[in-house]
């Protein structure tokens, strides 16, 4: 199914994937006839994720190699607010700016070569203002010189699992050999919230910032339009197209802070690339629902233990567990949960010991690991020889 120009869209959601806060536990393909259809969006490729239950609720050639533009930044900053945390570098420290830095081409913070600058000020420089000038300063901080930094950059990308990524350079200007995908991106921008969550708060809601007595807006047109938006970054070259990754969160009914990342790659301006991803995310929050099924340690099953102290362990997880269903479909929905037949002390607290499974409309929806909630000690040598005969006799 296609249609004209950029208006290729995938009106079912793709890949669902659940999760405890950000990590992914299972992930599978979800039958179109349950999904609401996604809007449609004028990009070269995209996607849309909730950070908060880790489901992937739309995407269009999220895996298709793409030039990222100033999106590049963000994995400037993420190598920044890394050393910052490791203590390599202090957000006051004075940084050199080279004739290289200072010449960098496209958008600029205006940095000068015998004009002091902190860490804190070129980060912003490339946050808010995308400068170019800013990244390169950055990059020869951390490594010396731009191409041992896109080094570094590509190391990270790998730990990060950015399976379809690599940078040429700091900032996003176009080399052949400098590309990345929508998902990655979104692993990427996901990595910086829940990572560097302070930083992120801080700085990637500004809306403007004035260096050497210049002030510049950032281009994130969301950060006005809709308040619930409070980051992230924008990209544009000719061959690029606009980019926008940006990111939502509202509080629901429930009481669920529910997070949402959008991703838009190859638009074909400013407006649109900021209207697309509005569609996104009211999509993603009108069109589904955040069902808390069980809180943080709550048990959502108990098992028999032999050999031990209890003669029971509860089962559950340790964070909240959350799904997004199409919104009226809660009900509807279905839980079942396997588990190991037998189970011998000694049992440590956060072992897996079952799976609950998920389903909608007899279509699985998803797997959440259930672990021991407690630790289970071995029992004294009388009451492991009485569960051994009881064990023998059940065999």
């Amino acid at each position: 199914m296609f249609t004209t120009g950029f208006s290729r869209i995938r009106r079912t959601l793709g890949q669902w994937t659940i999760a405890l806060g950000l990590g992914l536990c299972a992930q599978h393909v979800a039958q179109a006839a349950v999904m609401p259809p996604a809007p449609e969006i004028g990009a070269k490729g995209y996607v849309l994720m909730d950070l908060t239950t880790g489901q992937t609720l739309a995407d269009f050639n999220s895996t298709e190699r793409l030039e990222p533009a100033s999106l590049t930044k963000l994995m400037t900053a993420y190598m920044a607010f890394a050393a910052l945390e490791a203590k390599q570098i202090k957000a006051d420290q004075q940084v050199p700016v080279s004739t290289y830095a200072w010449k960098a081409e496209g958008s600029r913070m205006f940095i000068e070569p015998n004009k002091p600058v902190t860490v804190e000020e070129l980060l912003y420089g490339v946050i808010v203002q995308s400068g170019n000038d800013a990244s390169r300063a950055i990059a020869e901080l951390l490594a010396g010189d731009e191409a041992n930094f896109a080094n570094l950059m590509n190391q990270q990308a790998k730990r990060l699992g950015l399976n379809n990524t690599n940078f040429r350079n700091s900032t996003g200007l176009p080399d052949p050999q400098h590309y990345t995908t929508a998902k990655d991106l979104a692993i990427l921008a996901a990595a910086i919230i829940r990572d560097f969550p302070e930083y992120y708060a801080k700085m990637y809601s500004t809306k403007e910032y004035t260096y050497n007595g210049i002030r510049q807006p950032n281009r994130n047109r969301l950060l006005w339009v809709d308040s619930s938006v409070d980051g992230m970054k924008t990209g544009h070259t000719a061959a690029a197209g606009y980019c926008l990754v940006s990111s939502a969160q509202r509080k629901l009914p429930n009481g669920v802070e529910r997070r949402l990342l959008a991703v838009v790659l190859g638009t074909t301006s400013d407006q649109a690339r900021t209207q697309e991803s509005l569609k996104l995310l009211n999509y993603g929050y009108q069109m589904f629902e955040t069902v808390k099924l069980y809180g943080a340690n709550q048990a959502v099953s108990e098992s028999a233990v032999f050999k031990g102290q209890a003669k029971s362990v509860k089962l559950g997880s340790t964070k909240d567990i959350l799904i997004n269903v199409p919104r009226g479909t809660a009900k509807q929905l279905k839980a079942s949960v396997e588990k190991k037949d037998t189970l011998i002390a000694p049992i440590k607290a956060g072992t897996k010991l079952g799976t609950l499974k998920l389903t909608l409309e007899g279509e699985s929806m998803g797997e959440v690991p259930l672990v021991a909630l407690s630790n289970i000690e071995e029992a004294g040598l009388f009451g492991r020889l009485v569960d051994s005969a009881k064990l023998w006799f059940e065999e």
